[in-house]
């Protein structure tokens, strides 16, 4: 394994290209094309047993293949001690602690667990299907859509087994993805996502324990840390009740609007004067084509999702980073170092917009966690830690993507509600329906009482 303090397997070296290639679940919409899906399709058949007809099997990815692969690269685990569980747990309960000065959202109340890398694996899956599922639904749909309206009518009789291929070819890729990230994962959130089931707070200490090992700081200081970082993401989840399900409809958003171009591949084999006859042609054009990079460029007509998930998982991140520095910085001296070590794991590979593009299969941006982070902490300053945390109130109120970059205008914004006497916008909305209400109730009454008479 390529550690680096907190660094994940997702590293740099010689191979990282051809790595990249076969952890991308959509990977297999690569150069190869109808003719590589059909050679590996025998491939695929072998040893997958039940695998292929369970319920599971069926849809747009495999996804009990999937779970069997991401097993078979775990390997074998053992159980977690009772002592870590022991520790997670002292450790989560004096993290809540520390977090009530820093932030006003409250404790999560969510049951602490500790898990190992099959814990992992089985927990997290009901999540990573929702934000898959989608893609794969649609990104089959584009590559229908891209072909020719002559190769549609063809594939018409074979669109099943060409779907199950898809299906499989997608839950082999995910699988590989989903072991590699199970067996390296300290925390059940630990980009931001919440993968985790809803009210609960999951550590896996053996992770924390290996990587406590690259560090020059001692094993119960990373393990504190990793934990009140934990507990202020599920803060966060538990108290600002849109934020998991705009994370969600983002990626479901960009999802619908995937598009496949292949124009750039007709160009450039019509280029090449295939139906010359010519065998020498033909050879020479055989040669350029080996050299031509003839992957499908895949976008989305809804760009702008993509943009909102960065924006938002920096928000996220952002904001844990601040809050977990705010509580721990005075007591645990190696605040500083740790928030490092961080730091070089989101930049080494162990990253949100990492796990996203090997898991989920979209590519975006590096979220900007450090420029969000300070973006909190000048909120903080100029307007305090309860204004602050209220901007979570609702999605209107966050900083946008440019303010991350220029967070000025924003925190004048702040400032200028500030300075309205008594100004709470979710207290005015709420006596706003009230009022509402209360008319509506005057107008029944009247109405109750012109029927009497």
């Amino acid at each position: 394994m390529n550690s680096n303090g907190f660094g994940f397997h997702f590293g740099n070296d010689d191979n990282d290209d051809e790595r990249r290639d076969n952890q991308n679940p959509f990977g297999g919409f690569g150069s190869g094309g109808l003719g590589d899906m059909l050679n590996q399709f025998g491939q695929m058949l072998s040893g997958m047993g039940s695998s292929m007809n369970s319920p599971e099997g069926a849809g747009p990815v495999n996804y009990a293949l999937a779970e069997r692969i991401a097993r078979q690269q775990i390997g074998k685990i053992d159980p977690v001690r009772e002592q870590d569980t022991k520790a997670v747990a002292d450790s989560v309960r004096l993290a809540e602690l520390w977090l009530d000065d820093a932030t006003i959202l409250p404790t999560s109340d969510a049951t602490v667990e500790t898990w190992n890398a099959e814990d992992y694996l089985s927990k997290t899956m009901p999540m990573w299907k929702r934000l898959v599922t989608p893609v794969a639904e649609h990104m089959n749909e584009a590559q229908l859509e891209s072909l020719p309206e002559e190769a549609r009518q063809m594939m018409g009789p074979m669109l099943q087994m060409m779907n199950q291929m898809s299906g499989m070819n997608f839950g082999m890729q995910l699988g590989n993805a989903l072991g590699d990230l199970a067996a390296q994962s300290l925390t059940a959130s630990d980009f931001g996502l919440p993968v985790a089931p809803n009210g609960t707070i999951a550590v896996l200490p053996k992770h924390v324990a290996q990587i406590s090992q690259d560090l020059n700081v001692g094993s119960q200081d990373v393990l504190v840390y990793i934990c009140t970082r934990e507990a202020a993401r599920q803060r966060l989840f538990k108290h600002v009740p849109w934020l998991v399900e705009r994370l969600v409809s983002s990626v479901e958003e960009y999802a619908v609007g995937l598009v496949i171009d292949t124009s750039h591949i007709e160009e450039a084999t019509r280029s090449l004067n295939l139906e010359s006859g010519d065998p020498a042609a033909i050879q020479e054009a055989m040669s350029q084509l080996q050299n031509m990079d003839l992957s499908p460029k895949i976008s989305s007509r809804n760009a702008g999702a993509v943009t909102r998930l960065e924006t938002l998982l920096a928000l996220v991140e952002g904001w844990v980073e601040f809050v977990v520095t705010k509580a721990m910085g005075e007591r645990i001296p190696t605040t500083n170092a740790l928030n490092e070590a961080w730091r070089r794991r989101r930049a080494t590979g162990g990253s949100a917009e990492q796990a996203f593009a090997k898991v989920v299969g979209i590519e975006f941006a590096a979220p900007k966690v450090a420029e969000a982070m300070e973006l909190w902490r000048r909120v903080d300053q100029a307007v305090g830690q309860q204004r602050r945390d209220a901007v979570w109130d609702h999605p209107d109120f966050l900083p946008a993507a440019g303010d991350l970059d220029k967070p000025a205008q924003f925190i004048d914004g702040l400032l200028d509600d500030g300075e309205v006497d008594g100004f709470d916008p979710i207290a005015e909305i709420n006596r706003l329906e009230e009022m509402l209400k209360e008319q509506d109730e005057d107008k029944k009454d009247e109405d109750d009482k012109d029927g009497e008479n």
